[in-house]
């Protein structure tokens, strides 16, 4: 893009400030709302203090209240909500009353929960029509009840018309970067960064690309099949197969490519002997995303490391973000095809779409000095750009027992901005398997 174009184009971006000052009119309004609430309030004390007030008026009195706060929520809303999508980011990451709509709010969003917040005001409105029926005439009654059944339609229709535009924008997203093939173990104990794909792995682009109506702005990769075990997605299915009734989320979900399908609430959290739950809860805010931090958890097998981790990529796909499973060998195949493609910078580039990849099983296999070059360059080029789950067994320390040389760099930026969970404990695996074998 020419300079002009591009200098015109920040410029007129820039013009989204113009919307500063609206939000902060909307603030003013709020204050208005508040001075109003206690307004009301305050007559509504006064009057049952006198015996004035009978329950018909209490009643229509705590409604007129009820929609004065439901209507500062909506402001709020507005406020919070638009500012963030429309003018600027809000740097809330890691304060204890983060919204959690706000982590995933986008202008479908924020219309679907106006719509929803203008029928439940407009509920309102009409019960005080009919609580107060004998001072209201039949005409105001019957047009209450067609506004509100007006507004009850169009936000059903907003809300249907949001699924499939969401949807549309996840599969057109998917164009920009897909999983990493399997790789093989090298000879001796090492991955050789020119080691083979396996046959049974090696699917073509043709077969697997997206649908027609969906162009790939960039090179489209091999996809990663899913496990064979206990895996959500069978590696029969076509990497963009296309379920018509599937929500946004669960497509995302399906094209992360995890080996099975875990939720955090169903980690047995007595299992680690050292565990910090608060941790846990935090993380699973998803502000990690958000801050474009990393997480890595550090532990033995069977302590859990990958079903924390599939639950915190699982919950971020169903925030609105794209996430990347593989392993840590199935990243390397990945890299080392790219790069003997000659597209290592594009294949860095496309994954930019991914706010979070997960990278599991660092530790079980050394690398060699080319295939742990690649490994750096994928950390160095998501620096403060998007965040990594890391798991693996063995502390960033003894690193270089993975990577050599080229540990002491990469451990450097992966920690930088990261949260680091240790995990103690037996093998939950084998804990179960020995009370079988009890039985």
């Amino acid at each position: 893009m020419s300079q002009p174009s591009t200098t015109l184009g920040y410029a007129l971006f820039a013009t989204r400030w113009l919307q500063a000052p609206l939000y902060f009119g909307l603030v003013a309004a709020q204050g208005v709302y508040v001075y109003k609430f206690f307004n009301e309030l305050w007559n509504l004390i006064l009057r049952c203090v006198t015996g004035q007030a009978n329950e018909t008026y209490v009643m229509l009195a705590v409604l007129k209240l009820v929609d004065v706060v439901m209507i500062a929520n909506l402001l709020i809303m507005v406020i919070v909500g638009g500012y963030e999508t429309f003018v600027s980011r809000i740097g809330l990451q890691g304060h204890r009353d983060q919204p959690e709509w706000l982590s995933h709010v986008n202008s479908n969003v924020l219309k679907v929960k106006l719509a929803t917040a203008i029928v439940g005001i407009s509920s309102v409105h009409l019960l005080q029509m009919f609580v107060d029926v004998h001072h209201t005439s039949q005409h105001a009654l019957l047009w209450g009840t067609v506004i509100h059944m007006a507004f009850i339609a169009s936000a059903a229709i907003l809300a249907y018309m949001s699924g499939p535009m969401a949807e549309h924008g996840d599969r057109s997203h998917k164009g920009h970067g897909h999983g990493p093939v399997h790789g093989q173990d090298g000879v001796g104990g090492g991955y050789s960064a020119s080691a083979s794909v396996p046959a049974e792995f090696s699917t073509s682009a043709a077969a697997m690309r997206a649908p027609a109506m969906v162009p790939s702005p960039v090179p489209v990769s091999v996809p990663i099949p899913a496990q064979s075990t206990g895996s959500y997605l069978s590696s029969s299915e076509p990497y963009d197969a296309y379920d018509p009734y599937e929500t946004g989320a669960e497509t995302r979900i399906r094209a992360a490519r995890f080996p099975s399908r875990k939720q955090l609430e169903e980690f047995d959290e007595d299992h680690p002997r050292d565990f910090d739950r608060e941790v846990l809860a935090r993380l699973g805010k998803l502000d990690f995303v958000a801050a474009r931090r990393n997480v890595v958890f550090v532990g033995p097998p069977g302590t859990g490391k990958t079903h924390l981790a599939v639950g915190l990529g699982v919950r971020a796909c169903q925030a609105g973000h794209q996430v990347l499973f593989a392993t840590a060998a199935q990243w390397a195949a990945r890299l080392s095809e790219a790069r003997a493609a000659g597209r290592l910078a594009e294949e860095l580039a496309a994954l930019d779409a991914h706010p979070l990849l997960i990278v599991d099983e660092v530790g079980y296999i050394p690398f060699d000095a080319d295939t742990a070059h690649l490994f750096f360059q994928l950390v160095a080029h998501r620096y403060e750009r998007s965040s990594l789950i890391v798991t693996g067994d063995r502390p960033l320390g003894r690193w270089d027992e993975i990577f050599g040389g080229a540990a002491p760099a990469m451990v450097d930026r992966l920690a930088h901005h990261a949260e680091i969970v240790r995990l103690e404990g037996d093998s939950y695996r084998m804990r179960r398997a020995t009370s079988a074998w009890a039985e």
